[in-house]
């Protein structure tokens, strides 16, 4: 597979216009709820933007121009799994290449939320079919048969009665000039030769060999090289900078004060461009800067943590969900559960460093590197230069882990900054402790919960939470609670729960927070599936089986006995402890219990993961596992090794040495299975994680009789 980046113009321009390839694109028409397949013949007719293609050359070979960017959670593989089964075509011959940000032509590109497959797995079958079925309608024609004697295997189109065939290549002239077939039968999954199955990953053997290009890989013709000094406390200005010392380190060409948008607000630093990025940052080293931090709060952790119960405890916040009368019973009951959960703010952490390349020009602007929304860079650096957004060019590399960092606007916005102050392309590389201390994070969270048991049986619940809300970066209302307040917990609860509230109580602080994987589900995972076990324990009923008479949906029964059967739930023995939890985010449900034991010593240890992940529909069950099994390792070193405090305004946390990440022998056996049945695709990259948290400290509970409110917590203090 090849990744090179091709603009709409020159993709057209190789596609062949003149009829010498097959290439085929779906489109929304204005209000319209379901989208249309057209060649690029007609839509080129019509002056129809196309947002995904499939490109079928005289030699066979097919091309995929994917909108969305690939960071290690597998789209790379599973798109062209897609394309390939319908298409009949083996997997060896699909090309996919990136496209470059452009909301108008493509749609969303924004590669979160779980969302790549579940949001156009439907179109891109669609779109393989119609193309095979153009490819076999023109092979019938030119052999003067019924279409219905033809079919397509391997690349080519069979005649069944007399075995000629015709490869694609040779069929891709005709096939252009025909009108796209409506009404496309897809295949039963029954029939699937490639999707479900666990094939090896195409981007694998490119990472391996060093012929994938990541962000930091590529090169530009007369590229420098900058890192920047940025202020530690987050909305401080550079009151004065030394770079004599600077200066003198051998490559260093320029060293000036740069600024970058950071959501509503400023972030001021130093930066220092040099002829490689080894120099620029022993330049940096060399740097002497002081800063003017007066006028803002210097926040600390305790203070955060400490208001936000604060909060819980006196306001009833804004309203998400309710029915039912749950403040009325908890006011009237003569015992409640009154409980609060906390969480930590975590930082991303990913293993490629933030990185970006751009070049601005008079005229224009174009940037590289490792971004999870091109569009949205398009967009905003559009508005920031005053250009005409088809005159900034946002073109993906790999990328090498984004968990909601790499959608963030701050570097590429940066990039460009000090890109138009020297007249040159220039790569911008962040060191570890610059991704440490600068954020953006998860934000940190404190949920309060409110439960009546009566006889045996729930009868109300109250969660409140409080913490940052990311719409308030982005412009959202304030007066508006939190979209995300009652992420992660199960739709089917409030069939079966009758008075049932949510409520977010707003909270800010200046530090800059984002998305991370499994965005709110990851904290209020955590704290709805731990009361979900603290009313069990009260109702005296087995947490399983407890969750089953609220779970009444065929889906969550099935999901329950598979989990009943793989843990051996039903057969636990003494001196073990076993957790579960079960939670929802992205259109996709997992299920997960943790066993747990004490070592000789008397410490605690996770003996076994076992998950179960309803996502309905899927493409390669392998990808499911890893991704599943990668959400318990960050879930694990976010539940019980590392996080992001702060000290009079600082970021504690610089670096691995002091923000650990679990080790290979810290990790358990994981077993994964994946239920089958036909719902619609849900969410794989994230939804494996908020589970893992509540299922730990409530198989702990079981084990010791501890209950564990607050994250991270330290396994060998338990």
């Amino acid at each position: 597979m090849s990744t090179s980046n091709v603009s709409r113009r020159n993709f057209l321009r190789a596609a062949g216009l003149t009829g010498t390839a097959l290439c085929l694109g779906f489109y929304f028409p204005s209000n319209a709820k379901n989208s249309q397949i057209v060649a690029a013949d007609g839509a080129a007719a019509a002056d129809i933007e196309l947002n995904a293609w499939i490109r079928i050359d005289t030699d066979g070979k097919v091309t995929i121009f994917n909108h969305r960017a690939e960071m290690g959670q597998g789209s790379y593989q599973s798109v062209p799994q897609i394309i390939a089964e319908e298409l009949e075509v083996d997997l060896k011959d699909v090309n996919i290449v990136f496209a470059q940000g452009n909301q108008d032509k493509y749609g969303s590109q924004i590669t979160g939320g779980s969302s790549t497959i579940r949001g156009s797995y439907k179109n891109l079958l669609k779109l393989s079919a119609t193309a095979r079925l153009m490819l076999i309608t023109a092979a019938a024609a030119k052999w003067n048969v019924p279409v219905t004697e033809c079919y397509a295997q391997s690349g080519n189109v069979i005649h069944r009665p007399s075995g000629k065939k015709y490869h694609y290549g040779e069929l891709v002239v005709d096939a252009s000039k025909l009108e796209t077939p409506k009404n496309i039968i897809l295949k039963k999954r029954s029939e699937y030769k490639l999707v479900g199955k666990p094939l090896h990953r195409q981007d694998t053997p490119l990472k391996t060999n060093g012929a994938a290009i990541f962000g930091l890989d590529k090169r530009l013709p007369g590229m420098l090289y900058a890192t920047v000094e940025r202020n530690p406390r987050l909305r401080g200005k550079v009151k004065s900078f030394d770079d004599i010392a600077t200066r003198k380190i051998p490559g260093v060409t320029d060293v000036f004060k740069v600024q970058m948008d950071v959501f509503n607000t400023t972030r001021e630093g130093v930066a220092v461009v040099a002829n490689s990025t080894w120099a620029a940052i022993q330049g940096k080293k060399a740097l002497r800067v002081e800063w003017d931090d007066t006028g803002f709060e210097h926040v600390n952790t305790a203070d955060i943590y400490k208001r936000q119960h604060q909060e819980l405890a006196t306001k009833e916040g804004l309203s998400f969900k309710k029915q039912g009368d749950p403040d009325g019973i908890i006011k009237n009951a003569k015992k409640t559960l009154d409980v609060i959960y906390q969480t930590p703010y975590q930082s991303h952490s990913c293993m490629e460093p933030v990185n970006c390349i751009a070049h601005y020009q008079k005229d224009k602007l174009e940037i590289w590197g490792p971004i999870q929304a091109p569009d949205w860079v398009q967009e905003y650096l559009s508005k920031q230069l005053g250009f005409p957004k088809e005159k900034v060019f946002v073109n993906m590399t790999f990328l090498g882990g984004g968990f909601g960092r790499k959608a963030f606007l701050d570097y590429p916005h940066e990039a460009t900054m000090i890109s138009k102050k020297i007249g040159a392309p220039v790569q911008v590389v962040w060191t570890r402790e610059d991704d440490a201390t600068q954020g953006p994070y998860r934000p940190g969270m404190s949920y309060r919960a409110q439960g009546v048991i009566a006889n045996g049986e729930i009868s109300a619940v109250k969660f409140r939470m409080a913490g940052q809300n990311h719409n308030h970066f982005m412009g959202g209302k304030k007066d508006v609670a939190n979209d995300s307040t009652a992420e992660g917990f199960l739709p089917p609860y409030f069939e079966t729960i009758k008075n049932i509230s949510f409520s977010d109580v707003p909270f800010e602080t200046p530090v800059p927070t984002m998305w991370w994987r499994s965005v709110y589900a990851s904290t209020n995972g955590f704290a709805y599936e731990s009361f979900m076990d603290e009313l069990a324990h009260e109702a005296g009923k087995d947490p399983l089986a407890f969750r089953r008479q609220y779970l009444k949906d065929e889906r969550s029964q099935r999901l329950i006995d598979k989990m009943e059967e793989v843990s051996g739930w039903k057969n636990r023995k003494k001196n073990e402890g076993y957790g579960v939890a079960i939670t929802e985010c992205f259109s996709s449900t997992v299920a997960q219990v943790v066993k747990v034991s004490r070592k000789a010593d008397g410490k605690v240890k996770i003996d076994h993961v076992w998950a179960v992940m309803d996502c309905g529909w899927y493409v390669n069950p392998d990808i499911i596992k890893a991704q599943v099994e990668g959400s318990v390792v960050m879930a694990l070193g976010a539940a019980t090794i590392h996080e992001i405090t702060f000290k009079d305004g600082l970021v504690e946390q610089n670096n691995f040495y002091d923000y650990k990440m679990p080790r290979i022998a810290d990790i358990p056996p994981i077993d994964v299975y994946i239920m089958e049945n036909d719902a619609d695709a849900g969410g794989v990259g994230e939804p494996g994680l908020p589970a893992f948290a509540p299922a730990l400290t409530n198989a702990i509970f079981d084990l010791t009789s501890k209950r564990i409110r607050k994250l991270p917590f330290d396994m060998a203090l338990v």
